[in-house]
């Protein structure tokens, strides 16, 4: 005789909130309802998504023809290359020094800086911009915060050890002022950034968490060291080492649990970027079943860390299927201005259009209809990537998500933007950043 599961209690419910499955599958749940036109705020088009497809795989041959296996995973390490290399020549300037680090502290150094660099990526508005010195370049948003957190790198800006500026660690971050993030990321009244005092919180939390998990990051408190606990939880493999995916993203989300600010809890356990959907309240039984996972940062960073470890170490991981794509504004703004999501007429008061004269509302990473969005986001650019490996006659190995995610969806997201709002290149919703979520 079967019995029916026990109601999970809600430290169990928070535990599950905040594994990889957990996304796409709360994420599934709020697809659902858009297919059968309940949620609150968006009307879904899916007659739409074979043109997103077709606009992607667009981009992706005007850049890489046919080579698909030149397509790089989505990853901090373009930002950071923006305009010119920058990572390789730092390597080979290691290399090249009196004492030259082996390879694993080469790898730490790299998941030192890829770590912070992530952290320092919210949103920074449309106003501001970086001029590098070296090159004469300017950059803006993701590619300039890149470029200011690598010069903030070299500079040793995050280290506490007058030996070695090339590293992350408690110590260094303990020093960090928002005058200091101001005056290296070049903001002024005149070049005003979004969210700066909530980059420079995740960085000061972030010298607490290295020291309180010493299980991830070592005696010396370093981002870095997180290769030393991936090779405890690894398996040698023939060439190598393999690592499970989960190894990566349960510390990340366990280590890096103190940075984030303090917003939803469960049985006491503090959620981080998860919220509660609306639309899912109707069908919620248990305590947190209306909650909805994201976790974009810790995505993010997972991401852009795995890539140095493969490149560097030459470690493999698997489960990367469990990896979604990431819900931020590119990848869904891609999804309201192809057409796939529209708004519902009137389901946004009036008085979240700060502009009368635009369409475009101003709304807080909490609003039901930015819950919505991000959900919607998951699921579609899941299908998304489908339907382009289905044109293309390729399997998810062949043209994996990351890829899909660096040549076609977040690029996407930026030209189609920049198309139909040439003066700003903005997103079809403005979000409230505070540096923390974006």
């Amino acid at each position: 005789m079967s019995t029916l599961p026990l109601p999970l209690t809600p430290q169990q419910t928070a535990a599950y909130l905040r594994t990889l499955p957990a996304i796409r599958e709360r994420c599934n749940k709020v697809h659902d309802l858009a297919k059968k036109g309940e949620l609150e705020y968006f009307e879904y088009h899916p007659e739409k998504e074979d043109d997103v497809a077709s606009f992607c795989l667009n981009i992706i041959t005007r850049d890489f023809g046919t080579d698909f296996n030149s397509i790089p995973p989505h990853g901090r390490w373009r930002h950071l290359d923006a305009g010119r290399p920058r990572v390789e020549p730092l390597i080979a300037k290691w290399k090249a020094s009196p004492n030259p680090p082996d390879t694993k502290e080469i790898c730490r150094r790299l998941l030192d800086l890829f770590l912070v660099s992530v952290l320092l990526d919210a949103g920074a508005g449309n106003a501001w911009k970086y001029l590098e010195s070296e090159s004469g370049q300017s950059f803006s948003r993701s590619e300039g915060l890149g470029v200011a957190s690598f010069k903030m790198f070299e500079d040793g800006l995050f280290s506490g050890d007058n030996q070695n500026p090339y590293q992350v660690d408690a110590a260094g971050l303990a020093k960090i002022t928002t005058d200091a993030t101001s005056s290296a990321m070049q903001v002024s009244s005149a070049n005003p950034m979004v969210g700066i005092e909530g980059r420079t919180s995740l960085l000061l939390n972030l010298s607490g968490a290295l020291k309180a998990s010493p299980q991830f990051f070592g005696a010396t408190a370093r981002p870095g060291n997180l290769i030393d606990f991936l090779e405890s939880q690894s398996i040698p493999s023939e060439s190598s080492r393999k690592v499970h995916i989960s190894s990566l993203w349960g510390a990340l989300i366990e280590g890096l649990s103190p940075i984030w600010p303090a917003r939803f809890q469960l049985g006491g356990v503090p959620l981080g970027d998860v919220w509660p959907c609306d639309a899912l309240k109707r069908t919620a039984v248990n305590e947190g079943d209306e909650l909805v996972p994201f976790h974009k940062l810790t995505g993010w960073i997972t991401y852009s860390l795995v890539e140095p470890i493969e490149k560097i170490l030459k470690w493999s991981f698997e489960g990367i299927e469990d990896m979604t794509g990431l819900p931020e504004y590119r990848n869904g703004g891609l999804l309201l201005d192809s057409g796939v999501l529209s708004i519902k007429p009137g389901s946004i008061p009036s008085s979240f259009y700060p502009d009368p004269s635009s369409d475009i509302p101003r709304l807080p990473p909490s609003h039901p209809a930015i819950v919505e969005w991000r959900a919607m986001t998951v699921i579609e650019l899941d299908r998304i990537a489908d339907a382009i490996r289905k044109k293309l006659g390729l399997t998810s190995s062949q043209l994996t998500l990351a890829q899909v995610l660096e040549s076609a969806t977040w690029k996407g997201g930026r030209e189609i933007a920049k198309q139909k709002r040439p003066s700003t290149g903005g997103p079809p919703i403005d979000i409230e950043s505070d540096g923390t979520v974006f």
